[in-house]
């Protein structure tokens, strides 16, 4: 196998060999790898022809199979990749009697990417780990209703640019940039899709504390599933608890109305392991950020969606979580409260601070910068992972001056977002913003205060500390780099897929650089 598409990618080159860092079978990297062929060969027939809903579905939940921890499954992808195979005929069926061979459904051998020019290949792999990344959030929208033609139609024509073997990096480069334009409004359609469906997220104190009696853990993105779980589950006696990057869930008001969602229980992914394996109660993944299950609690963990694991109990289309609900009941729970905290020992923390309630307050902040009340924001998220070094973002937050706001997303805000830092002027000193997806209110926020202020976002006083993990921080990155923000300070590591000459254009382009220790960083932002 080869694969180097997350952090912790081995050596910090590639993993190669039996598995992957992540936990994921060779022989299953090898079947992903056919399944992306399979995807761009749907984008080969897609041309000139009009791609289906169903083709539609088909591209996102293949490409969504392929991120970093979503399917260990080797006979789930085999199953996807007959699904593209179908799909792609139906565009374009194989006749079988032509003379010549027009390669216009063929799949497409990865290791023509794998094995290209350096260069080349950074480039490709940054538009395809972008793609796979956005069409996480394009499949999160298609199933609350939401689509985009412009959005789906890009899926095609960059697989179908990947594909191509004529590719320079002048012809690649644009691409790039493409890809974040495009992830911009993906972001946008999921954030739609998300509010008006749920409500405006509103800021909300989410307790670390587990009720005795039955409980649910569910952890992943999907919103539409927790809905369908506390839907099920009412009446029942049995709590629902968040976990990992479903904690924004509390914030909205539409899910907020059902009293047995109780709280938040354990910290980021990459600690799952430790923290489930002798709970008494069921963990329901709706997306990815699911770690080799241990025999320990196999039986307790259940998948939906495109998740998959080998030996789990999946739920399937009928969405019917009777299996979780009976399960919790069965184990029983806790026969007493406990009291967990976060990992710097708070028994809570809040969410909810969406572009909607912070652009509420935006003529309060403007003030309050103007008057030198608040000197500077920092945007510290993104990815948490299990590489050491992680602990520079709790660290960098911790010694973040008093007079500064510390907005957060996605699962990093677990390094720190148990921490009481205060208030400045009123405003509390750390607000999460949500998930990743949610990275399109942080750019609201920003441009919002670049109009107010009547300068460009470059010059606001408003840093990026981010770290990454996987895929959906590289579509993430990409968007940043198409609005033109500069400056950004990127860890724990750099990502293996970017070449020298990438790099340095990065670099040179938009003064992209490594996190180095907290002090250094600050006192460079800070002066």
């Amino acid at each position: 196998m080869f694969c180097f598409q997350c952090e912790q990618t081995a050596g910090g080159k590639g993993c190669m060999g039996r598995a992957g860092v992540c936990g994921k079978p060779a022989d299953t990297a090898a079947l992903q790898d056919k399944l992306t062929g399979a995807l761009i060969g749907l984008a080969r027939a897609a041309e000139g022809n009009r791609p289906t809903e169903s083709s539609d579905r088909v591209m996102l939940a293949g490409l969504f199979t392929t991120v970093t921890n979503v399917n260990f499954n080797s006979e789930t992808v085999a199953e996807m990749t007959e699904k593209v195979h179908l799909e792609t005929e139906r565009l374009v069926p194989r006749c079988g009697s032509c003379a010549a061979h027009c390669s216009r459904n063929d799949d497409y051998d990865m290791n023509g990417l794998w094995n290209a020019d350096e260069d080349i290949r950074s480039l490709k792999s940054l538009i395809l780990f972008g793609l796979r990344g956005m069409a996480a959030y394009a499949y999160h929208a298609l199933v609350l209703g939401y689509s985009d033609r412009e959005v789906n139609d890009f899926f095609y024509e960059a697989l179908l640019a990947i594909g191509k073997d004529n590719n320079t990096m002048e012809t690649l480069l644009p691409l790039v940039l493409r890809t974040g334009e495009v992830n911009l409004r993906c972001m946008e359609l999921l954030d739609r899709a998300n509010t008006e469906t749920y409500g405006t997220p509103e800021p909300t104190a989410v307790s670390f504390k587990v009720e005795k009696g039955p409980f649910i853990v569910i952890s992943g993105h999907d919103l539409r599933d927790l809905k369908l779980l506390l839907e099920q589950s009412a009446g029942r006696g049995v709590n629902v608890y968040t976990h990992g990057e479903m904690l924004p869930a509390h914030a909205y008001p539409e899910l907020k109305k059902y009293p047995h969602l109780k709280g938040n229980f354990g910290t980021a992914w990459q600690n799952q392991q430790r923290e489930f394996a002798d709970i008494p109660a069921p963990i329901l993944f709706t997306t990815n950020c699911l770690m080799p299950v241990k025999p320990s609690y196999a039986d307790r963990v259940f998948t939906t969606e495109v998740v998959s694991f080998p030996g789990l109990v999946h739920i399937g289309e009928d969405k019917d979580f009777a299996p979780v609900i009976e399960r919790a009941i069965a184990l029983g729970g806790w026969s007493e409260d406990k009291n967990f905290t976060g990992i710097n020992g708070g028994g809570g923390t809040v969410t909810g601070f969406g572009h909607g309630a912070v652009l509420a307050s935006a003529e309060k902040i403007v003030a309050a910068v103007k008057a030198g009340a608040i000197s500077r924001f920092f945007l510290v998220g993104g990815c948490d992972g299990a590489k050491p070094g992680r602990n520079y973002y709790t660290e960098f937050v911790k010694k973040c001056p008093a007079d500064t706001v510390i907005l957060t997303l996605a699962c990093g805000k677990y390094r720190f977002n148990d921490l009481d830092l205060g208030t400045v002027d009123g405003f509390p000193r750390i607000m999460d913003m949500g998930q990743c997806n949610d990275a399109y209110g942080a750019i609201r926020v920003a441009t919002a205060l670049a109009e107010a202020f009547k300068c460009g976002v470059n010059d606001l006083p408003l840093s990026l500390v981010l770290s990454w993990y996987e895929q959906k921080a590289v579509c993430i990155l990409l968007t940043l780099l198409h609005l033109g923000i500069k400056n950004i300070l990127l860890g724990p590591t750099l990502p293996a897929f970017v070449s020298p000459n990438v790099l340095n254009f990065l670099v040179e382009h938009y003064g992209i650089a490594p996190t180095s220790t907290p002090e250094a960083d600050l006192k460079k932002i800070l002066g």
